[in-house]
C-alpha cells in the first residue's frame, strides 16, 4: 500500500517511509491512497467482536504495511507491543483486554483506553510504535531523533513507549504549567538517557508550532534524522482506529454504533473515520470539545478560526486551538485535492481562519458533529456519573452525550481516555473521591524528575536537540 500527502506534490511512498518521515515534503499529513475493507467477511466481523486485540490489530497492520511487513513478521511486532495485556491475567497486573467496553446505562457504554503503562489512550498506539519503529531502524541501519509536542498525555505514552530504545532518542515538548503533576512525571521519571523532556515557556500550540517548524527546516530534520510520534504520525491513526472496530462489531447488532470522542487534535476522531471508511459499523462520531471549541465552531458555521490564546481547562490534554487531524479530514471531504487544502491551510498560516468550501462542510456534517462543554459541566458530569470515576476528559465526552442537538442512534459509546488518577485534584474537588494509582506505578511521585526549560523558540530546542541526538549526520 501506498501514501499520498494531504497537500499534493510529493510522490507516494511505501507504509515505512510514511512512518519514519512523519510529515510529508510540505508539511502535509500521509494518507492511504485508497481505504481498504477490514473484518468484512461474517468470520472477520465474528473475529473483531471476540478475538484478542493483539490478532485485530495484526490483520490491520498488515493490510497498510502491505509489503514493507512480511506474514511472519507481523506478529512479533504486535505481541511485542501487547504483551502487558497477553500475559496480564496469568500476573495479575493488567486487564487482559486491552480495551475493555463498560456499560453505564441501557445504550450507554464507555470504552475504557486507559489501561496501558502510562494511563493514557494514546498508549494503545504508542506500545505498537516502539517495535514497529525499532524492525523498521535495525531493516534500515538508521538512528532516529523522534520529537514530540504533548498537551499533557501523548509524551508519558511516548517515553513509556521509547525509554531505552537503542535506535532512537526521544525529545518531548511539554507546556509550561499545562499539565498535571502526574502527567509530567510520566514523561520527567524513566531514568532513560534516550529520553529528554523540555518544558517550554507557551501552551501546547507553542509546542506543536515547534515541532513543525523543526520539520520545515529540511537540512536540519535531516541531519538529525527527525521523525514524530503525534498524530500526524499515520501508525498512530492505524493503532487507534482498530478498537473502533472492535468496539462497533462487539454492540452493533442492531445497526451501526455511535461514538463519542473527547477531542483537541482531532487525531482520535479521526481515527473512528478511518475505521467507518474500512467498513466498521459506525454511524455518528460526535467531537467532544472544552472551551477550546474550534473544532465545534469549525462545523457550526463553516469558518475553522483559531482564537487568540487557548483557555485552560480542567481537561488540559484538550486546551488545543489549532487540531493537526483537521487537515486529514479536510483532504477527505475536498474530494482528495491536495491543492486545495495546501491553498486552505497557506491562507491558515497567514491569517488564523479560513471558510471551509460548501460542499466540503456538507459532507463534514454527515459523518461528524460537535459539542462544547465547559468546566462546570464536567465537574457536575463527573459527580453524576458515580460510582465511575471519570477523568476529566473522559467527563467532557459523557456530558456531550446529553447536549449533542441530535438524539444519537443507540448503543452509544463515549471514548475514556484517561484513568483518573492522572488528575487527582480535579476528581477529588469534583467528587470527594482521591482515585490512586495502579500499582504498578504507584512510586511515581518518588521518582527522580529529570527536564529542562527553555523558551518558546525552536532555535534553542534545535540546538538542544543537536547537542544530544546519537542520529547527528
Amino acid at each position: 500500500m501506498r501514501y499520498v500527502s494531504t497537500r499534493g506534490r510529493a510522490p507516494p511512498v511505501s507504509f515505512f517511509d510514511a512512518v519514519l518521515a512523519g510529515l510529508a515534503p510540505g508539511g502535509g499529513l500521509y494518507v492511504p491512497e485508497t481505504w481498504p475493507q477490514l473484518f468484512a467477511s461474517p468470520a472477520g466481523r465474528r473475529n473483531a467482536a471476540n478475538g484478542h486485540f493483539s490478532a485485530l490489530m495484526a490483520g490491520a497492520l498488515k493490510t497498510f504495511a502491505g509489503d514493507d511487513i512480511g506474514s511472519d513478521e507481523v506478529a512479533p511486532i504486535v505481541n511485542a507491543a501487547y504483551v502487558r495485556w497477553i500475559d496480564a491475567e496469568d500476573r495479575g497486573v493488567w486487564p487482559p483486554v486491552v480495551t475493555p467496553l463498560v456499560q453505564q446505562l441501557p445504550g450507554l457504554w464507555t470504552l475504557e483506553l486507559f489501561h496501558g503503562p502510562s494511563l493514557s489512550f494514546k498508549d494503545v498506539a504508542l506500545q505498537l510504535i516502539g517495535p514497529l519503529l525499532d524492525f523498521a531502524l535495525k531493516k534500515r541501519n538508521r538512528r532516529l531523533s523522534v520529537v514530540c509536542a504533548t498537551s499533557g498525555d501523548t509524551g508519558g505514552a511516548a517515553v513509556e513507549a521509547l525509554k531505552g530504545r537503542e535506535r532512537i532518542d526521544l525529545f518531548v515538548l511539554l507546556p509550561k504549567s499545562r499539565v498535571s503533576d502526574v502527567q509530567r512525571r510520566f514523561m520527567t521519571t524513566s531514568g532513560a538517557e534516550n529520553v529528554h523532556a523540555i518544558e517550554i515557556d507557551g501552551d501546547f500550540d507553542a509546542c506543536q508550532a515547534i515541532v513543525k517548524t523543526l520539520f520545515q527546516d529540511a537540512d536540519f530534520a535531516n541531519r538529525a534524522s527527525l521523525s514524530g510520534v503525534n498524530s500526524i504520525n499515520w501508525a498512530r491513526i492505524l493503532a487507534q482506529s482498530v478498537y473502533y472496530h472492535a468496539a462497533a462489531h462487539t454492540l452493533a447488532a442492531n445497526g451501526p454504533v455511535s461514538f463519542v470522542v473527547p477531542t483537541g487534535n482531532f487525531g482520535d476522531a479521526f481515527s473512528g473515520h478511518v475505521a467507518k471508511r474500512c467498513g466498521a459499523p459506525i454511524g455518528k462520531i460526535v467531537l467532544a470539545v472544552n472551551a477550546n471549541d474550534i473544532l465545534a465552531r469549525a462545523l457550526e458555521t463553516g469558518r475553522y478560526e483559531r482564537a487568540a490564546f487557548s483557555q485552560a481547562t480542567l481537561s488540559p490534554a484538550m486546551d488545543i486551538q489549532v487540531a493537526s487531524n483537521f487537515e486529514r479530514i479536510l483532504f477527505e471531504a475536498l474530494d482528495r485535492d491536495g491543492d486545495a487544502v495546501r491553498g486552505l491551510y497557506e491562507r491558515f498560516a497567514q491569517s488564523g481562519g479560513v471558510d471551509i468550501p460548501p460542499a466540503a462542510l456538507e459532507a463534514l456534517r454527515k459523518d461528524f458533529d460537535a459539542v462544547s462543554i465547559n468546566d462546570e459541566q464536567t465537574a457536575a458530569t463527573m459527580r453524576n456519573h458515580l460510582p465511575y470515576v471519570a477523568c476529566p476528559h473522559t467527563a467532557v465526552a459523557l456530558a456531550a452525550v446529553a447536549a449533542v442537538a441530535e438524539p444519537l442512534d443507540e448503543p452509544v459509546v463515549t471514548l475514556a481516555t484517561a484513568h483518573p488518577a492522572k488528575f487527582p485534584e480535579t476528581v477529588e474537588a469534583a467528587t470527594g473521591i482521591s482515585p490512586a494509582l495502579p500499582a504498578w506505578c504507584a512510586d511515581l511521585h518518588a521518582r527522580t524528575e529529570r527536564i529542562d526549560a527553555l523558551p518558546n523558540d525552536a532555535e534553542a530546542v534545535k540546538r538542544t536537540i543537536r547537542e544530544r541526538t546519537r542520529a547527528w549526520a
